[in-house]
């Protein structure tokens, strides 16, 4: 499918996407949305950034505006017939914002009922009538267990980045959801990386789903520049110094390992006048909301952050990471450089290299090479994909 309108998609549906100038799918929107309208359950691969949300909101609203139109609307308060499961607050704010400008023709209603609220607010989200909930884990299981929401009604359900949900230990609440929910619903599952624990997740709960799996899942996007910096004695911060004077277009996350690590960065940036906010776990939700805030809006153009932003943030603005100090996992690297690069944008990475990351440069070096392989199969040295050895720079 090279265009929207090939998909046969309510003419409500793609009124909006020709006002938001959304015209081409992307590889993912283009092979799990036939799927999804065609009513079977699907697992979709595909890298951060590579528009995962509408790939299941546009079929999620097309079969629920349909049944309305046969004449079978909603009329019972807090029966949902679509519900997205996402692990964390923001994460669930951004769905929630993906779809509203598609409820405007369509009169669908979207709900969320989200962790970090209070209950007297989640307990607001659910009253009346509505289509569409969005729900973070532990929430919705609360609101599951004081009886006020009834999935019952539920024609699809979707498990958004669902390797960050197992990680942060969710499996028991969402399998008390897709238990709630009924046997002959609709299941999607969408993930940029495939864990042990995904995979048995899919092996357990979604065994005839369709599995998609997008060219560029597990490798950087071939948008993406990556830089090393080797370095020497220890001295990061004057290295950070110099490299923050080369002002990019966007905003920067600076990535961190630990919130102590994060915390003695953001002092050090304090100290020598460089604004930032911080962005970490074990901090106060409604000052990390803020602080991220101003990062998205641009108030701040730099983010200092542990790898709590590295997964289903999505700024449109990041034209840098920096890893000040690199992750030991692959998957952890591929998720924090998933913040720049996306929907086809460039973006930069600058990487921070000590001799104990030698084994993860190493696997850098594989994916890069396969990057440009595929992107390029003609080239022997594409130039902004070379090899990482390459762009080595010592400081």
């Amino acid at each position: 499918m090279n265009t929207f309108t090939e998909f046969g998609l309510l003419t409500t549906l793609q009124e909006t996407l020709v006002e938001k100038q959304i015209l081409r799918p992307t590889e993912i929107q283009a092979r799990a949305i036939p799927v999804l309208l065609g009513g079977r359950s699907i697992v979709g691969i595909a890298e951060t950034g590579s528009g995962k949300t509408l790939a299941y909101a546009m079929p999620a609203m097309h079969h629920i505006k349909s049944l309305e139109i046969a004449g079978d609307a909603i009329t019972l308060s807090a029966r949902p017939r679509a519900l997205v499961v996402v692990p964390t607050r923001e994460l669930g704010e951004q769905v929630t914002k993906a779809f509203k400008p598609f409820t405007h023709t369509t009169r669908l209603r979207v709900r969320s009922v989200l962790g970090g609220t209070t209950t007297e607010v989640a307990k607001r989200g659910l009253t009346g009538a509505f289509e569409i909930l969005v729900a973070t884990p532990g929430r919705l299981v609360q609101m599951l267990e004081r009886r006020l929401v009834d999935l019952d009604d539920v024609r699809m359900l979707i498990l958004d980045e669902a390797d960050q949900m197992l990680d942060h230990g969710f499996l028991p609440d969402v399998t008390k959801i897709i238990q709630a929910s009924p046997q002959k619903r609709q299941l999607a599952l969408f993930s940029a990386t495939v864990s042990p624990a995904v995979e048995k997740l899919i092996a357990d709960l979604f065994s005839g789903a369709e599995v998609i799996r997008s060219a560029g899942s597990h490798r950087v996007v071939p948008t993406l520049t990556t830089m090393q910096l080797v370095v020497i004695d220890g001295q990061r911060f004057p290295l950070l110094e110099r490299l923050l004077k080369k002002k990019v277009e966007g905003g920067t996350i600076l990535f961190t390992n630990t919130r102590e690590q994060c915390d003695k960065l953001a002092a050090q940036l304090a100290a020598a006048n460089i604004a930032c906010v911080i962005y970490r776990g074990e901090m106060d939700k409604v000052e990390r909301r803020q602080n991220l805030k101003l990062f998205r809006e641009g108030a701040v153009d730099l983010l200092v952050s542990t790898d709590l932003a590295s997964r289903g943030l999505d700024v449109d603005h990041v034209g840098r990471v920096i890893n000040y100090h690199l992750p030991q996992q692959m998957e952890n690297y591929l998720h924090r450089v998933g913040r720049t690069a996306r929907a086809g944008r460039p973006g930069l990475v600058v990487n921070f290299v000590t001799e104990r990351d030698a084994p993860l440069v190493s696997q850098l070096e594989s994916v890069r090479a396969l990057t440009s392989s595929q992107t390029h199969p003609a080239r022997r040295s594409p130039s902004r994909l070379q090899p990482l050895r390459n762009r080595t720079r010592r400081h």
